[in-house]
């Protein structure tokens, strides 16, 4: 037992630790050249390998700058439970969680707020009006609060900032009425046109740092990610399991 707690911890110290300057060099070098603008390296639990956050989140690359790791890293070591099933955590999940939910903190009073009356769980979920299944989770609001399940929306327009939903979620979250403008929205309904200064370009932003890319994207407590929909019952299975 005394053996397991040395290694996790010599495990935990190493991730903390920044790599030497050359790596670093190289590593934001070679990054840069595919477009991504580093804000952190530090060695990760690979022996190896370094993580990477980047502007458009984590990535994992070998120390000499030569391969790039843009998907999941699984631990085979350890699992969780994701809808029902028993998967592989995802490193990259696992060491992006904190940063998610400090990210989210700073949002709060950016979010679009569906309040349970006997709340239970917070979960935030990046949202595009013209989005079937965010409709299908709107309409369902009442069976998430009948869950104790309050809902954050953030914005994600997926054709972008500039296109025709984006501009409508900027009326959303512009308006004076910000849930009636959304439950407009979210009904094929017009909304007033209202311009101020809104969080929709940082919050789509913060999405693609987030890794997301297609909506509705549930974000957990735990800093966890659920992408696409899924029903009431089955989320409060999710939270209630340690999700």
């Amino acid at each position: 037992m005394k053996k397991s707690v040395k290694t996790l911890l010599s495990v935990l110290v190493a991730a903390m630790l920044p790599l030497t300057a050359v790596a670093n060099e190289k590593i934001s070098q070679a990054l840069s050249e595919v477009g991504l603008n580093v804000q952190e390296v530090k060695a990760s639990p690979m022996p190896g390998v370094a993580q990477v956050l980047t502007d458009q989140g984590l990535f994992f690359m070998s120390e000499d700058g030569r391969y790039l790791i843009a998907g999941n890293v699984l631990d085979l070591q350890q699992w969780q439970t994701v809808r029902g099933q028993r998967v592989p955590t995802n490193l990259k999940d696992q060491l992006m969680a904190p940063l998610i939910q400090q990210k989210l903190l700073e949002q709060k009073d950016q979010v679009i707020e569906y309040k349970a009356p006997k709340e239970k769980y917070v979960v935030h979920v990046f949202t595009d009006p013209s989005c079937g299944y965010c409709r299908k989770l709107h309409q369902e609001m009442k069976d998430y609060h009948n869950a104790g399940i309050t809902v954050r929306y953030l914005a994600y327009p997926r054709a972008g900032v500039g296109s025709e939903t984006g501009l409508q979620m900027q009326h959303v979250w512009c308006a004076k009425n910000k849930n009636a403008a959304m439950d407009n929205a979210k009904a094929d309904k017009s909304v007033a046109k209202a311009m101020c200064q809104n969080p929709v370009a940082s919050q789509y932003a913060l999405g693609q740092f987030f890794g997301i890319n297609g909506t509705p994207a549930m974000i957990l407590p735990d800093g966890n990610i659920i992408p696409g929909y899924m029903p009431a019952a089955a989320l409060l299975q999710q939270l209630t399991s340690g999700g």
